[in-house]
């Protein structure tokens, strides 16, 4: 074949036939991207991975279970060759030349007639990326700079000025448990388009650093027991930016609407007109323990976990929190905003039925540098919370789920 470079080229294959020959794990990786396409697609082969019998069960693919035959691509615009049988590959590469159908060969690039590139998408742009020479080809290569590209899109970092996009009005982004490393790719991105931050103390602090100087950043910090900003002049602030036109990003810890008064913003927003776009979050209800070596759910141990609020206690009457039903449960409870109330909580679960010995753990600070992890029953965790001074935010986890991974306090 000749020393020249790929042309590309994107393929529009509504409704047109697309012949894979195998069903192996090259069809599977190649199969999505073709589904997602629209092209009828037809698979030749007498065995596929479970995955991609799935796909054929959901009809979304056609599959005729036998070998390669003559006359198999006749009626294809594409094809894809995956077989672990050289001798059909060659002759179905063969076929495809004389019915001039563009066919890509898993085993031997050299022989085929396209090569399918690194690809990834990122706010309706689809970024492929194709090596210049067929004799030093590495896919490895091509999908470090795919990556690369797709990431600074979606992060903002690569971004041409005329094509900047704005969301319109308030963006709800839950940032996650407080790696920055976890908020979600949207939300990375809406960060990257805003030009006001109203963010809380529980968010992704990190992520501020990155922030153009031109964007506004207003701290609606809720520290307990000390300085605060009331909810009422968090969503005046929000409604005020957005109607002056400026992008707005209300960045949140978590998810927003886990105990996250998420739903109380929305609502004012939306009585001001206002359009509001929610990006879910990791909850730390969640991810917290599971940084910690603890699942939330175990094969044989725990089928169940409760995430509860812990910061009104259980004997107060403002409390919505059925504690004794909770005390009953074999499952996992996780506590979220219950530090100082932990010493009540345990009281009450052990008066209700939970045995004194039920492992707790108390996971502060999770998943950022000053994670720790501190370990106690229900017996013991009052007085261990003040001797080993225990602060928020930190997520509780009560159930024999503690005791199921490495662990150890620190």
């Amino acid at each position: 074949m000749a020393e020249h470079p790929a042309y590309p080229v994107g393929l529009r294959l509504p409704g047109r036939r697309v012949v894979v020959l195998g069903g192996g794990q090259v069809a599977q990786r190649r199969l999505p991207a073709l589904i997602a396409a629209g092209a009828d697609v037809r698979l030749v082969s007498p065995d596929a991975t479970p995955s991609v019998e799935a796909m054929a069960d959901a009809g979304e693919i056609t599959w005729e279970r036998r070998p390669y035959a003559e006359g198999d691509l006749a009626d294809a615009w594409y094809a894809l060759i995956a077989t672990s049988d050289t001798e059909a590959n060659t002759a179905a590469s063969a076929e495809a030349e004389r019915h001039r159908v563009w066919c890509v060969r898993s085993d031997d690039a050299d022989q085929a007639t396209a090569w399918t590139p690194a690809t990834g998408h990122s706010e309706g742009v689809t970024v492929a990326v194709l090596t210049t020479d067929a004799r030093h080809r590495d896919p490895r290569h091509t999908a470090a700079i795919r990556d690369a590209v797709v990431e600074g899109l979606r992060d903002g970092t690569l971004v041409a000025p005329h094509r900047r996009t704005r969301t319109p009005g308030v963006a709800l982004v839950g940032g996650g448990p407080g790696d920055p490393d976890l908020i979600t790719v949207r939300g990375r991105r809406l960060l990257a388009e805003a030009d006001v931050v109203i963010a809380d103390r529980l968010g992704p602090r990190d992520l501020l650093a990155e922030l153009p100087p031109h964007v506004e950043v207003i701290d609606a910090a809720k520290i307990p027991y000390g300085r605060f900003m009331a909810q009422e002049a968090i969503n005046n602030a929000l409604i005020e930016h957005a109607k002056q036109g400026k992008a707005v990003v209300r960045l949140k810890g978590g998810d927003p609407f886990v105990f996250g008064r998420g739903m109380e913003e929305a609502q004012a927003l939306a009585e001001a007109g206002i359009p509001c776009t929610v990006v879910p979050g990791i909850s730390s209800s969640i991810s917290v323990p599971g940084a910690a070596g603890i699942p939330v759910t175990h094969r044989g141990v725990a089928h169940e976990f409760t995430v509860v609020s812990g910061h009104v206690a259980p004997d107060d009457e403002r409390s919505l929190v059925d504690w004794p039903s909770l005390a009953k449960l074999t499952g996992t409870l996780v506590i979220l905003m219950g530090v100082d109330k932990i010493g009540s909580i345990a009281e009450t679960l052990v008066a209700h039925g939970r045995s004194p010995e039920t492992p707790v753990a108390l996971v502060q600070e999770g998943t950022t540098a000053a994670q720790r992890r501190v370990d106690a029953t229900l017996a013991t965790v009052a007085e261990t919370v003040v001797a080993r001074e225990v602060r928020p935010p930190a997520v509780i986890v009560v159930g024999e789920v503690v005791g199921v991974g490495p662990h150890g306090t620190a």
